[in-house]
């Protein structure tokens, strides 16, 4: 009785202790300080340590095994500082993903704002029973909110809540959900890159064809480091990269590192940009990385570019430039051309394509531009002088 009292004693400020470190540990496993595996193993190589610390306090154990769990007990703390270490260098890395934009910063009519704005007012002015409902990519947000200033009634336009005076809602879901959006009939005008094969599909399936009316011009690019020496690669040596068959920065000039290829969510704009680049090549399995997701649950999720020294990633050059201002990286010319506005102009960068104002119609139907004054009105003067001069103060190149 005395050796169980003796234990209870000893319990309690251990299980004290070992739940707030617990508690620690999945704070900083939810916030990403450092890999979701240590979330796991270190509570229970820490319970264990801890049930034979009281039973060794008990006088259950040898002061030899005492020792032997001593150690054990300092080997988890080191794993948790070295862990912790290890995540804080991962976090401290700079980030290029355009989940974590702060898009609030471009909401139409927000104080402070940074759109891109005309001189004066628009020559088109849409009331509240015009108002289309409109989603997007989230680079394209800053252009398409600069549209909806211009043109719409001024009012709130909350980026994932309801609508403005209850009328029309200007959302950026992200180009996955906005083409889902679309094709589900859940907003009217999406702005977008091209659709990816899955998403033609999807439309396919449910009966529904996709209309693409392109009003600006874009580049696909790749950056690195700003400390790796690699300043240019070639169309081939990229998909090289990217179908495993270059593995090391020294097969491209650069020094004797492994190349870390990251990748983005399957059927976002960039990586179906990547896809149309391979031309059909096998693609590299994306790194991934796990998150914890709603009530507590842990789910795998394609790992954000994360700025190491041997890193390459992909984005559109407006988020990469303007969007993220970030001294970090360096994007990198394809094929001896850098990707500048004036290269993008005249397509002498290799990867330059159009982006869109895409609607959608049951099959055999006219699309929505067809069958709504306002959205013929608001296509029109997207592709006028003072549509194409926002797509350019906002950072793009005009179609025209």
């Amino acid at each position: 009785m005395k050796k169980l009292l003796r234990a209870i004693g000893i319990a309690i400020p251990i299980l004290l202790f070992f739940g707030g470190a617990l508690l620690i540990l999945f704070f900083f496993g939810s916030m990403g300080m450092f890999p979701l595996y240590v979330t796991r193993v270190i509570p229970v190589a820490g319970i264990a340590v801890m049930a034979a610390w009281i039973l060794s306090a008990s006088g259950y154990f040898s002061p030899k095994v005492k020792r032997g769990l001593g150690m054990c007990a300092l080997l988890v703390c080191m794993g948790c500082v070295v862990s912790i270490g290890i995540g804080a260098y991962r976090e401290s890395l700079a980030t290029v993903d355009d989940r974590d934009l702060l898009l609030w910063q471009y909401e139409p009519f927000s104080e402070d704002n940074q759109l891109a704005a005309l001189d004066g007012p628009a020559s088109l002015e849409l009331d509240h029973r015009q108002t289309l409902r409109l989603d997007g990519a989230t680079a394209l947000y800053p252009v398409y909110a600069a549209f909806v200033q211009a043109v719409y009634p001024e009012g709130e336009y909350p980026l994932y809540t309801s609508t403005a005076d209850g009328n029309g809602q200007v959302a950026c879901t992200g180009t996955i959900e906005a083409y889902e959006r679309l094709v589900q009939g859940n907003t009217d005008m999406i702005f977008a890159a091209a659709p990816s094969q899955d998403q033609l599909d999807m439309a396919e399936e449910a009966g529904v064809e996709l209309h693409l009316t392109p009003i600006g011009k874009e580049a696909f690019v790749f950056f690195v480091n700003s400390r790796n020496p690699v300043t240019n690669l070639s169309v081939e040596e990229i998909q090289g990269i990217y179908t495993g068959e270059i593995t090391n920065w020294s097969q491209v000039g650069g020094n004797r590192q492994s190349i870390r290829p990251f990748q983005r969510a399957e059927n976002s704009g960039s990586q179906s940009a990547l896809l149309r680049l391979m031309e059909g090549l096998p693609l590299l399995e994306p790194e991934e990385e796990e998150r914890i997701a709603g009530m507590g649950g842990i789910i795998r999720e394609v790992a954000s570019y994360r700025n190491y020294q041997n890193a390459i990633g992909f984005s559109f050059r407006f988020y990469a430039t303007e969007m993220v201002q970030n001294g970090d990286i360096r994007l990198l010319a394809l094929n001896g051309v850098e990707p500048t506005r004036e290269s993008i102009r005249n397509e002498s960068y290799p990867i330059t394509s159009a982006f869109y104002a895409v609607t959608a119609s049951r099959v055999g139907e006219p699309p929505l531009e067809e069958r709504s004054e306002a959205a013929t009105a608001l296509l029109q003067w997207i592709l006028s002088q003072e549509g194409q001069e926002l797509v350019e103060r906002t950072g793009y190149v005009p179609i025209s």
